[in-house]
C-alpha cells in the first residue's frame, strides 16, 4: 500500500439462483453454508443494464468454507487468534469517521494508525473487517460473528442514507468526503480513495454473499451506482489519470456485483478500471513491472482475471496469466513474496534488493487470490500450487505474531540479514512491528483479518468426479453432493506426507493428490496396499475406487535439503527443506552483514519441531521454518562460494582525460576501464578533461570488482556540482544493488553532504553527515576506511568521521557489479555537474596523502 510522501514508500444457498459458475469464479471468497435471509439473492440474473455475459466455466471449484474444517495445527491457531481479534474488536470506534464524516454524533475514542481522523486512507480497515467476519463466519458457523456483521452493515446502511444531507451524491459512502474524488480527478493529490472504496464495497459483497445479508446487498449496489455516475462522465483520458492513484481492486468487485446480479451494466463500470498503461504491455507478455508500486498492480491482475470469468474478451485472462508469470519466475523472493520498499525492480534482481521492507504481505494476500482463480481453469498446473504452498507456508503463516493474543500481523516480512519481526515496543513504528488492537491499522492489519480467516478456501478443489487435495493441512472436508466426508491427518512439514481417511459415508469418485516437484521418492498406500502406479513429483496422483467409511490412503513425500542461487548472483542463496524455507535464528546478536555458510555443513538435528544446525560465519547456527522464527533477529540468505582477493592499493584512477570514445581509461594499469553511458559526456576539467552528468541520465559505469573482498579502501575525487543537487544524487556508489552498498551523495534527505555504507539495506547503514558542498566550483572529497573507522573529508580537511563500523566490503559478496560514479542503487536521481580524477584505493589512505590530493 502506498503512502503519500513516503520514500519507499457463492451465493449462499441454492435459493440464490446464480450459476455454479458463477459462484465458483466469483473472486476469492467460496460459497458458504449460511443460509439467505428473507429478499436476499435474487432469484434469477438481473439483466437492467443489459445482456448479461456468458461466465466462463472453471474446471474445479472450491467447496463452501463451511464444508472444511480446519483440524489442530498452526493454521487453526492462527485462524483462532484472529476469530479471537474479530471478536474484540469495537465497531463504535471503526464507525467513528463514518459517523463524524455524514454528522452523525460518535463519542467513540478515535482509532490511530491508518484510521485515524485525520488520514486520507481512513475507512479501508471497516472494509477488511466486513470480509473478516463474513469469512470466519462462513467457516466457522459462529453466529456471534454473523451478528456483528450484522450491526456493522446497518450501521454503514445509516450513515449511506445520510450522505445526501452532508452534501455527498447519492449512495456515497466512506469515512472522508467526496471532495477527495474531486482532488483525484483534478490531479492535486490525494492518497488512493478508490482503494478505500473497494474494500469497503468487497466487505458487503462477502457480507452478502457468505454471511447471507441482503442489507449489505442494498448497500453496495447504491455505492456501485455511485462509482458508475462518478465516472461515467469523466472523458477515457480523464479516466486514465485517476487510475494512476491506486484504486484497489474496483474492477474485481464490479465483476463480483455481476456475478450476483447478472447486470451488465456493473461489467461495463469495471471496464472503466482497465490501466492501458499497465495492461497493454501485459498483455503483450512484456515486464514493464520496473518502477511500479506492486500492490497497486496486483489487485488489478485479479480484477482482469476476473472479467474474463465473467465473460469479457480472452485479453484479461492472458493479462492475468502473463502478469502471474513475470511475477512469480522474475520479481519473487524465495519465501513466495516480492517487492523491496513495495516496488517491482529490474526482474531477476533478487540478491540486489535484499532489505528490512522486503515482501509486503499485502503482495502475497493478492497474488495467493489470484493464484487461486487460475488454479480453477488450469488444475493441470501444479506450479500455480507450489507456489500457493510455498508462499502460505513461509510467508502468510509467519506474518502474524504467535505470541499475541488478537493474532497481530507484521507489514513486511524482510529479508535483509539481521532482518526481524518484533513488537512495536522494540523500534518504534518500524513496519516490521507487529499490529496493536487500535494504533496501527495499516493495510497488513487489514489483509490479515482476511488471510487468517480463509485458510480453508484452497485446501481442496472438486468437479463433478475428483477431490483434488491441493495442500498438506490438517483438516475434514464434507463432500455433501457425493455423501462423504473426508480427514486430512498430517504434522507436514515436520512429517513428510500425509493421511486421507473416509470418516463418514462413502461414495465412487476419483482421489487426486497432488505430488510436489520437491519431493523424492514419494509413496500412496491405500489400506495398507500400495496403490496401482508411480508417483510422480510435479504432478497428480489418482486413485479411483468406491470409498468406504474407514478406509485409508497415506501418502509418502520424501523431503530433503535444497540450496536455492538468487538469479542475479548465484552465491547469494537461500536454505529450503522441501517447500520450507530455513532462517538463521540468531535473537538479538545478529549482524547487518550477511554470513558465508557452508553448504555442505546444514544438518537436521530434530524432526518435529524440525530444527536444523548449519556452519556460517564461523560459528555453529541453528536453522528453523521462517514462519516460525518470532521476536529475534534472522538471516535468510547467505554468501556462499569463495570469497574475493581483497584490491590492490591502488585499485583504479580515472582521469578522464579522454576527448572521444565511451571508455575511461584505468591509468593504474589494472585494466579496470570505465565506461561513460546515458547523457555523460567530455568537458573540461579542473586538470586536462572530465566526466561531464547531465542529471537525467549520465553516468559513468565503474568497472566490476573494484572494491570486491576489501576490508579498507578509499575513495577520492574531484566534483563540480552545477546548481543545488537533487536529494539522493550520487557523486558514487558502489555496491551489489539495495542490499549491499556504500556511497556519497552531496544532499541527503536532510540536506548534508552524506557517506554511508551498508550490507543490510538503507535501515542498516552506517553514516558520516558534512556540510553541504558548494556549487559552481571544483571541490574535492574523499573517503578513507580502515579498522572500524571511516572518515570524510572536503577539499583535504576532515568533515566527519565515523568509528565502529563493521561493514566492510568484503561483505558484499563475491562480485560487485553495480558500481557507478554519478548514480545511485535506488531509482534517485542522476548527478548534475562534472567529475575528475576519480581514484579507488585498496586501503586506506591518511589524511596528509588526501590532503596532498586536494593540492594537487
Amino acid at each position: 500500500m502506498t503512502r503519500p510522501l513516503d520514500r519507499r514508500h457463492f451465493l449462499t444457498t441454492a435459493a440464490g439462483g446464480a450459476t455454479a459458475a458463477a459462484l465458483v469464479a466469483a473472486g476469492d471468497t467460496t460459497a458458504s453454508a449460511a443460509p439467505a435471509p428473507a429478499g436476499g439473492p435474487p432469484t434469477a440474473p438481473d439483466t437492467r443494464g443489459g445482456k448479461a455475459a456468458r461466465a466462463a466455466a472453471p474446471v474445479v471449484q472450491p467447496f463452501p468454507l463451511g464444508a472444511v474444517t480446519l483440524l489442530a495445527s498452526a493454521f487453526k491457531d492462527n485462524q483462532s487468534r484472529n476469530t479471537a481479534y474479530l471478536r474484540f474488536v469495537d465497531l463504535d470506534r471503526l464507525l467513528h469517521t463514518f459517523r463524524l464524516n455524514v454528522g452523525l454524533a460518535s463519542g467513540a475514542a478515535p482509532c490511530g494508525g491508518w484510521e485515524s481522523p485525520t488520514t486520507e486512507l481512513r475507512g479501508h480497515s471497516t472494509g477488511h473487517l466486513l470480509s473478516g467476519l463474513a469469512l470466519t463466519y462462513a467457516n466457522t458457523g459462529e453466529s456471534a460473528l454473523r451478528d456483528k456483521g450484522n450491526r456493522l452493515v446497518a450501521a454503514l446502511a445509516e450513515c449511506q442514507a445520510r450522505s445526501p444531507r452532508a452534501g455527498f451524491g447519492q449512495g456515497y459512502l466512506s469515512a472522508f468526503p467526496e471532495n477527495f474524488f474531486d482532488r483525484l480527478e483534478a490531479g492535486t493529490g490525494v492518497w488512493a480513495p478508490y482503494y478505500t472504496i473497494h474494500k469497503i464495497m468487497a466487505g458487503l459483497v462477502d457480507q452478502y454473499r457468505l454471511a447471507g445479508n441482503s442489507q449489505a446487498l442494498d448497500v453496495v449496489l447504491a455505492q456501485a451506482a455511485w462509482v458508475d455516475r462518478r465516472t461515467a462522465r469523466l472523458s477515457p483520458a480523464q479516466m486514465q489519470r485517476v487510475l494512476e492513484t491506486e484504486f484497489g481492486g474496483m474492477n474485481d468487485v464490479l465483476a463480483d456485483l455481476h456475478a450476483v446480479t447478472g447486470d451488465a451494466t456493473w461489467l461495463q463500470v469495471a471496464e472503466r478500471f482497465t490501466h492501458a498503461r499497465v495492461f497493454d504491455p501485459l498483455a503483450r507478455g512484456e515486464d514493464r513491472l520496473a518502477g511500479l508500486h506492486a500492490n497497486t498492480q496486483i489487485p488489478k491482475a485479479v480484477g482482469a482475471m476476473r472479467l474474463w470469468e465473467e465473460g469479457l474478451p480472452d485479453r484479461y485472462r492472458t493479462i492475468a496469466e502473463n502478469f502471474w508469470r513475470i511475477v512469480t519466475e522474475h520479481h519473487t523472493y524465495v519465501i513466495g513474496g516480492n517487492s523491496n520498499g513495495e516496488a517491482f525492480h529490474e526482474p531477476d534482481a533478487i540478491a540486489a534488493q535484499l532489505s528490512n521492507n522486503c515482501c509486503e504481505n499485502c503482495n502475497s494476500y493478492n497474488m495467493l487470490k489470484l493464484t487461486r482463480l487460475l488454479h480453477f481453469h488450469a488444475p493441470e498446473r501444479t506450479e500455480l500450487l507450489e507456489y500457493y504452498e510455498r508462499t502460505l507456508f513461509n510467508q502468510m503463516l509467519g506474518e502474524q505474531d504467535p505470541g499475541s493474543a488478537h493474532g497481530f500481523n507484521i507489514y513486511y516480512t524482510g529479508l535483509a540479514p539481521g532482518s526481524f519481526k518484533q513488537q512495536p515496543s522494540f523500534m518504534g513504528t518500524d513496519p516490521n512491528m507487529y499490529s496493536t488492537d487500535y494504533d496501527n491499522f495499516s493495510c497488513d492489519h487489514g489483509s490479515g483479518m482476511e488471510t487468517h480467516a480463509k485458510f480453508a478456501d484452497t485446501v481442496y478443489t472438486h468437479d463433478a468426479d475428483r477431490l483434488l487435495v491441493n495442500l498438506f493441512i490438517p483438516s475434514e472436508v464434507a463432500w455433501r453432493e457425493k455423501g462423504i466426508t473426508w480427514r486430512q491427518t498430517t504434522t507436514f512439514p515436520d512429517g513428510a506426507g500425509t493421511t486421507l481417511s473416509v470418516v463418514a459415508g462413502g461414495a465412487a469418485h476419483r482421489l487426486q493428490i497432488r505430488i510436489p516437484s520437491w519431493t523424492s521418492g514419494p509413496s500412496v498406500r491405500v489400506n495398507g496396499t500400495p496403490a496401482p502406479g508411480t508417483p510422480a513429483p510435479g504432478g497428480w496422483f489418482t486413485v479411483e475406487r468406491t470409498w468406504r467409511t474407514g478406509d485409508q490412503v497415506e501418502v509418502v513425500l520424501p523431503m530433503r535439503v535444497t540450496i536455492e542461487p538468487t538469479p542475479d548472483d548465484p552465491d547469494v542463496q537461500a536454505v529450503l527443506y522441501g517447500p520450507v524455507v530455513l532462517a538463521g535464528a540468531y535473537g538479538n546478536s545478529a549482524g547487518t552483514s550477511m554470513p558465508r555458510l557452508d553448504a555442505a555443513s546444514v544438518r537436521k538435528t530434530a524432526d518435529a519441531p524440525m530444527r536444523f544446525t548449519a556452519s556460517a560465519g564461523g560459528a555453529t547456527v541453528s536453522l528453523l521454518p521462517i514462519a516460525r522464527v518470532h521476536h529475534q533477529r534472522y538471516h535468510v540468505y547467505w554468501l556462499t562460494g569463495t570469497p574475493p582477493p581483497p584490491p590492490p592499493a591502488f585499485a583504479a584512477w580515472y582521469r578522464f582525460d579522454e576527448s572521444t570514445g565511451t571508455a575511461a581509461a584505468d591509468a593504474t594499469g589494472n585494466g579496470k576501464t570505465a565506461r561513460l553511458a546515458g547523457g555523460a559526456s567530455w568537458t573540461a576539467g579542473r586538470t586536462a578533461g572530465a566526466v561531464a552528468l547531465n542529471g537525467t541520465d549520465g553516468h559513468v559505469v565503474v568497472a566490476d570488482n573494484v572494491l570486491a573482498g576489501a576490508s579498507a579502501y578509499s575513495v577520492a575525487t574531484w566534483v563540480r556540482l552545477d546548481g543545488q543537487p537533487a536529494a539522493w544524487s550520487r557523486i558514487f556508489d558502489f555496491g551489489t544493488g539495495v542490499t549491499a552498498n556504500l556511497f556519497l551523495t552531496p544532499r541527503s534527505d536532510s540536506g548534508t553532504l552524506r557517506f554511508a555504507v551498508t550490507a543490510g539495506g538503507g535501515g542498516a547503514e552506517a553514516r558520516i553527515d558534512a556540510p553541504a558542498l558548494a556549487t559552481g566550483r571544483w571541490t574535492h572529497v574523499a573517503v578513507a576506511y580502515g579498522g572500524g573507522t571511516a572518515v570524510l573529508y572536503v577539499d583535504g580537511a576532515e568533515a566527519g568521521r565515523r568509528t565502529g563500523i563493521t561493514v566492510e566490503p568484503r561483505h558484499f559478496g563475491n562480485t560487485m557489479r553495480s558500481s557507478w560514479i554519478g548514480r545511485s542503487q535506488y531509482p534517485d536521481p542522476y548527478l548534475r555537474g562534472a567529475v575528475d580524477d576519480f581514484r579507488v584505493y585498496g586501503r586506506t589512505l591518511t589524511a596528509a596523502e588526501v590532503a596532498t590530493l586536494a593540492r594537487s
